[in-house]
């Protein structure tokens, strides 16, 4: 199959200067709603990515996030958000974006043109054939993404992918492409819309899906999460006093003396085994 680029084909919409406010949020929420279909079909693709994630990063290893941009901005967001969310140090899900942290804020010109730096960036981290390199780009050709991929592969080292057009490039250069096809974006060619939307949801079943196997969540609660503010120190007392049945302020003191939710718990049932 031919390589065709739906990132850049005309938005299915004209005229938007013409339109009124909640005609433009209207048709915006209308292209919003064909992400999640777009992302159910890529399913079996980040299923199979994640379950050879989950023992890798058993034995260490860690998930590299490579991306420009948009893209590379919701890697670096994704990673910045596993150490409150799930206790993990920031060691482990690692965001790479071209021209670095300046790019976060500011374009930096060309720097996505480099098919070398990325792999460059990697041996910084001194990359291992325990990691993972998950390479994003919604238009599925950008260098910078397409040369970390490709080297990572050639060392052995697990790639996975994440773009929004068919039979891409960077699709060919991963061990696990992940293809979500969302069409053309409202505005033409700003894959910050749709593209991001679907970026966010998939590496947010990745990471979440991850921690949950690793054991970071117990039910359905954040029992690892950071207590960096009295919202969440609220929260995890309130866990650790539904969980052991003991009021709220016994509960508070149990989980500042032991910084988690789990902790405090394990170190109760350590000292009372009859309760």
């Amino acid at each position: 199959m031919a390589f065709v680029k739906i990132t850049e084909q005309p938005s299915l919409y004209d005229n938007l200067e013409k339109k009124s406010v909640r005609e433009i949020l209207e048709e915006i929420n209308t292209e919003d709603q064909k992400v999640a279909l777009a992302v159910q079909k890529a399913i079996p693709q980040i299923e199979k990515l994640v379950t050879q994630i989950v023992p890798r990063m058993k034995q260490g290893g860690r998930i590299f996030y490579m991306g420009a941009g948009t893209s590379g901005r919701l890697g670096v967001l994704d990673a910045s958000e596993i150490p409150p969310t799930f206790g993990m140090p920031p060691t482990l899900v690692i965001g790479l974006i071209a021209g670095g942290d300046t790019a976060l804020r500011n374009p930096v010109e060309n720097a996505e043109d480099d098919m070398n730096r990325g792999w460059e960036e990697l041996q910084e981290h001194h990359i291992n054939t325990k990691d993972t390199v998950i390479g994003i780009a919604a238009s599925g050709t950008t260098p910078y993404v397409i040369g970390a991929l490709r080297a990572a592969r050639e060392h052995g080292i697990l790639t996975g992918s994440i773009s929004s057009n068919p039979d891409s490039p960077i699709s060919h250069e991963a061990d696990v492409p992940i293809e979500m096809i969302v069409g053309p974006e409202y505005v033409t060619g700003s894959s910050r819309m749709k593209s991001g939307t679907g970026q966010k949801m998939i590496l947010n079943m990745i990471t979440t899906s991850v921690m949950i196997q690793l054991g970071r969540v117990k039910g359905n609660r954040m029992v690892n999460m950071q207590l960096s503010n009295q919202k969440l120190v609220d929260r995890g007392t309130r866990m650790v006093s539904e969980e052991l049945g003991m009021d709220y302020e016994h509960a508070k003191r149990l989980l500042l003396l032991h910084g988690s939710v789990k902790k405090a718990v394990d170190a109760y049932h350590a000292e009372n085994p009859d309760k």
